[in-house]
């Protein structure tokens, strides 16, 4: 199994690139919503119906996932969603009414919670043989390529349909994942740390799934839900808010998702030190707060680029408080910490975005998205109330 530092070195490029590629397939199919939207004549609420296909397709896939992932591996299933992935992303735009849309996204919800669960278990595994929080450093990744995902969308919404769009990311996720696929199915997963080699400042080896330790998992569950959410509704949401509430045209409605992901990235390219100098408690409480104020302004503001703004000061609130708790889940309780806390994270992301739909209906979209600010606070309040658990 990879010890060295070269070996390490080698999974933690590789984990990157799939991070990132996860982040880029999605992200180029958020920002085609409103066009997907326009061609199948859904309602807000029946576009949340469809969304719900997402939802309903990761959520089953992540029950089954942690299953799959002890009896073939972490790395083996990443590269088979990954490829499930890429291949799923091109059905959309082929669509032309909410109910085949709803069927084609379980397909593409599938691959998307399947292949989360994968690279995060994989991820923990890793963070715990390198003995640093950098656990912020992959989901930067994912943010990155969010962020380019959404730059090129916006670029290219002006001359390309989306059916020639969503199948040019077919076309490169094959691609990437022919070339680092490859790589990380050669790699094993790092051996975990023994006794002798621990030192003070070294996790402590997950516990089992006693009562208590089961209701902490829980708890983070809960936090990264709570944040997951607010990156679910940017995601789906944020482009349309832009374009009808604001008066923005296409392209710029996807920027406004551009620059959410782009403060994402900005601020987990820091997690590490910022854990280091921090600690977690100080960082779940800050950021719930900066976040929730943050999405305030997103949601409220009259204007476009304070609207943007908003969303800039959400993204660099929320960066950290998914990796944190997921990676506070895993030291835990080991495998199984990280595949309850990424189903309840990953749950909110792909529940929010119907929910803010029939809250839009129901009110308008822009206090729909106020939901966001208000679980970003109770994810603050949260990490205040488990101060003692997240330093331990």
């Amino acid at each position: 199994m990879p010890g060295t530092p070269t070996d390490l070195t080698r999974l933690r490029i590789t984990l990157t690139a799939f991070f990132a590629l996860d982040g880029f397939i999605f992200a180029g199919w958020v920002v085609r919503i409103p066009a997907i939207k326009e061609q199948t004549g859904a309602s807000a609420s029946t576009l949340g119906l469809a969304l719900l296909g997402v939802s309903a397709g990761a959520v089953i896939t992540m029950m089954l996932t942690g299953r799959l992932c002890h009896r073939y591996g972490n790395h083996q299933v990443t590269v088979v969603c990954a490829v499930l992935l890429s291949l799923s992303v091109s059905l959309p735009p082929l669509t032309h009414s909410p109910l085949t849309l709803g069927l084609v996204l379980l397909v593409f919800g599938a691959a998307y919670g399947g292949i989360n669960v994968a690279f995060n278990s994989a991820a923990v595994d890793l963070v715990r043989a390198m003995r640093r929080p950098i656990m912020p450093s992959f989901h930067a990744a994912f943010s990155l390529g969010g962020m380019v995902g959404a730059g090129l969308g916006g670029l290219v919404a002006g001359f390309l349909t989306p059916t020639q769009h969503l199948f040019g990311l077919t076309v490169i996720g094959l691609l990437v994942t022919a070339v680092v696929g490859r790589e990380l199915l050669r790699l094993q997963p790092p051996a975990p740390p023994t006794p002798l080699e621990d030192s003070p400042k070294q996790e402590p080896t997950p516990r089992r799934l006693n009562p208590r330790t089961r209701g902490l998992v829980f708890t983070f569950g809960l936090i990264a839900l709570c944040t997951a959410f607010g990156e679910g509704a940017l995601a789906d949401w944020s482009a349309l808010h832009l374009e009808q509430d604001l008066d923005a045209t296409a392209g710029a409605a996807a920027i406004g998702y551009s620059c959410f992901a782009l403060a994402m990235t900005a601020g987990r390219l820091t997690g590490t030190r910022l854990l280091e100098r921090l600690g977690r408690t100080r960082t779940l409480v800050s950021g719930g707060t900066v976040a929730a104020l943050g999405m305030l302004l997103g949601a409220l503001a009259p204007t476009l680029w304070a609207a943007v703004l908003g969303f800039v000061i959400t993204g660099l609130g929320l960066a950290n408080l998914f990796p944190v708790a997921v990676e506070r889940a895993g030291t835990l309780a080991g495998p199984d910490g990280v595949a309850i806390a990424s189903t309840l994270g990953y749950g909110g992301m792909l529940l929010g975005p119907p929910a803010i739909g029939f809250m839009a209906d129901w009110y308008s979209l822009p206090a729909a998205l106020t939901s966001v600010a208000a679980l970003a606070a109770v994810a603050a309040v949260i990490g205040f109330l488990t101060r003692h658990a997240a330093e331990n």
